[in-house]
């Protein structure tokens, strides 16, 4: 099970602004640490929304984007021959993704279903422009390899979670990653600042929305969570945790 002691704070950086952002230089200057920054002074960034259960890319497209999430989360989905599609990660806020086929020089980025888990905003930039930016300055290659593994920990998480095969301990591992992702500290516990649906949770953990119902219902009777308006508050994730480690 996924720790519970781990950071529950959430991570917020400058907001974007949200206007288109037009054509900028090539590649941001090698003294910018900040991959936002890199990302607006590219050739062809812009910004876009997407509204929540749209598709952003599907298997197989060609890997002509790469995006920084700045607000929402993105769930990341393999789908096999079978139909079945299993989710590989649950990306939040300042989550680079898109980079790998990129890197690789493969499509690999496209092997997955990204779909806006709630409505998202995100900069884009051409891949061709980060390619560009990564040949002219190490430093963003580096600011690139950082944003790419901290996806990659996203989903060793994520699998983490899917490893287990009583769906109670399931649930209860996607909720502690979701406290530690999207939670928001206040005086009842830490509120998953994400409206979920119960289908919304089911379908990223691979089970039913009946089966949801009846899980959360057993938690929120115990006193470990409540429900507003589909907003889930933890009232203590460590009491959860223990509970069903």
């Amino acid at each position: 099970m996924v720790g519970a002691n781990a950071g529950f704070s959430r991570y917020s950086g400058p907001a974007s602004g949200g206007q288109s952002l037009g054509t900028a230089a090539v590649a941001a200057p090698a003294t910018s640490t900040n991959l936002l920054e890199v990302m607006r002074g590219l050739a062809g960034s812009t910004t876009e929304t997407v509204e929540r259960g749209k598709t952003i890319f599907f298997p197989g497209d060609p890997a002509e984007k790469v995006y920084l999430l700045r607000r929402g989360a993105v769930r990341l989905s393999r789908v096999y021959e079978s139909g079945e599609e299993i989710t590989v990660a649950l990306l939040r806020e300042n989550s680079l993704f898109g980079v790998l086929s990129l890197l690789t020089g493969q499509r690999s980025d496209r092997f997955y279903h990204a779909v806006a888990f709630t409505r998202v905003e995100m900069v884009t930039a051409p891949a061709t422009s980060v390619k560009r930016a990564i040949e002219q300055d190490a430093a963003v290659g580096l600011l690139m390899l950082q944003g790419l593994s901290s996806r990659i920990l996203q989903t060793e998480t994520m699998i983490e979670t899917l490893t287990h095969r009583d769906m109670s301990s399931r649930l209860v591992s996607f909720l502690l990653v979701l406290c530690r992702d999207f939670g928001v500290p206040g005086g009842e516990g830490i509120t998953i600042d994400l409206r979920l649906s119960h289908q919304a949770i089911a379908e990223a953990i691979g089970s039913t929305r009946v089966t949801i119902t009846r899980l959360l219902g057993d938690l929120r009777n115990a006193g470990l969570v409540q429900i507003d308006r589909k907003k889930i508050t933890v009232f203590d994730p460590l009491a959860l945790a223990k509970r069903f480690s």
